[in-house]
């Protein structure tokens, strides 16, 4: 594989890292009975399903770009990693920020982010 392609690799696995992450934290949020008490206001639903929303499209660019610039072999194997290691990646920050507006926020961000930076690339 060319440095190009292992910086494409690279910028593949960070996005799925943070589309985990993001999963993760929003996974916490439902059923509504156990949506943090920031997230229950109209405002709240929005920001978590906006997050959502934002974070799928994002997957759904880097999936594009993947599949155009990067073997379908070091894809699944380098796509694989960072979905397994989420948890781990999780577990040590703080219970306020996963629950609340701040990780749904700063995950979606970070996918959009390194999305353009992928679309721009290609």
């Amino acid at each position: 594989m060319s440095f190009d392609a292992w910086f494409e690799l690279l910028l593949f696995m960070v996005l799925l890292a943070a589309v985990s992450l993001h999963g993760l934290a929003a996974s916490g949020q439902f059923p509504r009975e156990h949506r943090a008490e920031s997230l229950q206001s109209a405002a709240g639903a929005a920001i978590l399903y906006g997050s959502i929303a934002v974070t799928m499209l994002s997957l759904v660019a880097g999936l594009l770009f993947a599949w155009k610039t990067i073997p379908w072999y070091a894809a699944v194997i380098g796509g694989g990693a960072p979905v397994l290691f989420a948890p781990l990646l999780l577990q040590p920050l703080p219970d306020p920020f996963v629950n609340g507006r701040a990780a749904l926020l700063s995950f979606s961000a970070a996918a959009a982010i390194i999305a353009l930076v992928m679309l721009k690339l290609s």
